[in-house]
């Protein structure tokens, strides 16, 4: 009933206020997830086409009825009761005044708004904003892409988020042409790979819409541009000019086969979005562009160390952008997010940074942020400035001889994984139990607090036999291995004192805690590195490394230092019990940062 009153209260109107139609879109939106929501899963993809189908035609009716949609590329089982019909075709019609576009990104994206988080996640399936997609094609046609003559692939192209504005800026560069000779140029030099039959054949539908105008002057039918295929079995063929996207996320267990054809660029659990960044390099020409919107991920994790190597070397970065999108640009994405441009077969050199303010699926403000020059090996973290006051703290850590490991520390995860061991876990101490210690022992503020205050988090431990290797039994440093760009810190540390190691004759750190280990005779005091970690300066530099909520051993290792030598001030403050102010600014010094 509720969808029924729902579809009545949203009727055909002029375009008069398109603001006033983008809310009542959303509306429409929000009622239709409410009632996708109420799907059984093994329905609901196919009922999702259905509605995004009944949407599609109804726009076409209201906006380009001169239009020819192909058949659906897979015909889904069933159909919707009327009031549900009645709802998508008032989101086709409130589609209809909004620019082709736009339109066309919200009613291509039905279809994955509708889908169940898991399913939407197995497919990888997060259609790109209008905004960024813009952004993306400007920054390929910012390294040469000459929209006249060049060959573009988008080998994940979902609704045709990219198709549709490259397609644009092919009609745009061919403003005398005729109709026909636009049409086979559109046809000949554009394509889009998809997996999901329903995805491909909603994304054809939308360049036919696009391309209503100029298929009636040529008085023939649009190119058939976007084909159903599985990306990672297609063989490559190095000739498209730009290579653009934004591929599937996520966790993929790849075959034998295709584990070995993609070795080059894996390392450990293969994530789809990699995979698809090597592919993206077999398929682009040598001097072509690959622009792709991905995570942030791989600028730092120990798993894409091989794929910063491949990128290095086979196409390394020519610009990037952070994305900073409000709440809601993304539907039910995580992950940080950044676009980038690739030159395939440049040599490495500094690529240009920004940051990039999404506020809406529109909108979206450039602020230059400074450049980011690959390491060596390209393997190890990318630093790269998130703001623009990054750049001269990277131009000073970029110099820094240092890392932890020439102060004689070495760093490994807290060995125990607590729910594997839920039987040793004690309430109170005994003989051959020790302390169990948890991320919360780690204050925000950088002091060290025994303490197991959550659900399931017991004080003690008791160990048995064949469980030495859980015992940690000299002193280090404590760093949480979770923390989100939005905290105030992403490192937060603790000293591990060997006086309480010693008074319980060793403890066990629980694996959300990284150990930051020294040698026999480090060069650098644990309270020192506890203090430097615990440092503005040392956080801002984490921040241009990290890409996850994740504080990787990894990561802490490539944090750029200075050498023992240099961090004699910041001992002799530390020892003498200096506060956090004194030391910030030695901090500061060393890494040429003028103090406010």
């Amino acid at each position: 009933m509720a969808v029924t009153r729902a579809a009545s209260a949203l009727p055909f109107r002029a375009p008069a206020d398109l603001e006033v139609q983008r809310y009542e879109l959303a509306r429409a939106r929000q009622l239709a997830r409410a009632w996708a929501g109420t799907l059984p899963e093994p329905r609901r993809r196919d009922m999702a086409a259905l509605f995004t189908r009944i949407a599609l035609d109804t726009y076409r009716l209201q906006a380009r009825p001169h239009a020819r949609l192909s058949p659906p590329f897979a015909q889904p089982y069933g159909q919707l009761d009327s009031a549900v019909a009645e709802l998508a075709q008032a989101v086709g019609r409130e589609a209809a005044p909004l620019p082709i576009g736009e339109a066309a990104y919200y009613l291509t994206g039905l279809y994955t708004t509708l889908l169940a988080t898991r399913e939407r996640g197995a497919l990888g399936a997060f259609y790109t904003p209008p905004a960024l997609a813009t952004r993306l094609l400007d920054m390929a046609e910012e390294q040469g892409v000459d929209w006249s003559k060049a060959r573009v692939l988008d080998p994940a192209s979902g609704g045709g988020a990219f198709l549709l504005p490259a397609a644009e800026r092919m009609i745009a560069a061919l403003p005398a042409a005729d109709p026909a000779f636009v049409l086979r140029q559109i046809g000949a030099r554009l394509l889009g790979l998809e997996l999901d039959p329903y995805a491909a054949g909603f994304g054809q539908n939308a360049i036919e819409l696009l391309l209503a105008d100029v298929t009636l002057a040529a008085g023939r039918d649009a190119p058939v541009i976007v084909r159903v295929a599985d990306t990672l079995e297609e063989p490559p063929s190095a000739r498209f000019d730009l290579v653009i996207g934004n591929p599937p996320y996520g966790r993929v267990t790849l075959t034998p086969e295709q584990r070995r054809r993609f070795a080059r660029g894996l390392y450990g659990h293969a994530n789809l979005y990699g995979v698809f960044t090597d592919i993206a390099v077999r398929w682009t020409r040598k001097g072509g562009t690959i622009a792709y919107l991905t995570p942030t991920s791989f600028l730092s994790g120990h798993y894409y160390s091989a794929l910063r190597d491949l990128i290095a070397k086979e196409a390394p970065p020519a610009a990037i952008d952070f994305v900073h999108a409000r709440r809601g640009v993304f539907e039910d994405v995580l992950q940080e997010t950044l676009l980038a441009a690739y030159r395939r077969g440049a040599k490495p050199g500094r690529a240009q940074v920004h940051y990039v303010e999404v506020a809406s699926e529109r909108e979206a403000r450039v602020i230059r942020n400074g450049t980011i020059g690959l390491p060596s090996p390209a393997s190890q973290p990318w630093l790269a400035p998130r703001h623009p006051e990054h750049s001269r703290l990277i131009a000073a850590a970029e110099a820094m001889p240092g890392r932890l490991a020439d102060w004689g520390y070495s760093v490994s995860t807290g060995p125990l994984v607590w729910n594997r061991f839920k039987g040793q876990m004690r309430d109170r101490a005994g003989r051959g139990v020790h302390p169990l210690i948890w991320a919360e022992a780690v204050t925000a503020d950088g002091r060290f607090i025994y303490r197991a205050e959550k659900r399931n988090h017991a004080p003690y431990f008791k160990i048995e036999r064949g469980d030495a290797w859980l015992l940690v039994e000299e002193a280090c440093v404590l760093v949480q291995r979770t923390t989100a760009k939005e905290q105030a810190r992403r490192l937060i540390a603790a000293e591990l004192s060997a006086e309480f190691i010693a008074k319980h004759g060793g403890v066990v750190v629980e694996n959300h805690l990284n150990m930051v280990r020294p040698a026999l005779r480090p060069a650098v005091s644990p309270a020192t590195v506890a203090a430097v970690l615990n440092s503005r300066v040392a956080d801002e530099l984490f921040r241009c490394i990290n890409g996850s909520v994740a504080v990787s051993a990894f990561e802490l290792e490539a944090i750029p230092l200075p050498s023992p030598a240099a961090m004699r001030g910041v001992e002799r403050l530390v020892a003498k019990g200096a506060c956090s102010a004194e030391i910030e600014a030695e901090l500061a010094q060393l890494y040429g940062q003028a103090q406010a």
